[in-house]
């Protein structure tokens, strides 16, 4: 469990969620392998986070990316409260159209 006000505790498996659902909810992006490839890390309500991605064949691969940075980095600032310096996203693979 992570720490992420005073007081309130959220499971890994519940950032996890908020993570994948908020990448997901960008237009040709996929998480992949969810349990494994995503990595959250909180310090004084500040988060950073690490994911893999699969991204549709024929998506302008920079673009994808960057508005997964800004969906996760909205969500967890949102639903958590927290301040997210950073989201790193690594394109691991193409899906087919």
């Amino acid at each position: 469990m992570k720490v992420v006000a005073p007081d309130v505790k959220v499971t890994d498996g519940a950032l996890t969620q908020i993570v994948v659902r908020a990448a997901e909810g960008v237009v040709g992006a996929r998480v992949r392998r969810p349990r494994r490839k995503v990595a959250v890390e909180i310090e004084a309500a500040h988060a950073r986070v690490n994911l893999e991605l699969a991204v549709a064949y024929g998506k302008v691969l920079p673009d994808v990316a960057r508005d997964v940075q800004q969906e996760v980095a909205g969500a967890l600032a949102h639903m958590c409260g927290l301040s997210v310096d950073a989201v790193d996203v690594s394109v691991e693979e193409l899906d087919a159209p």
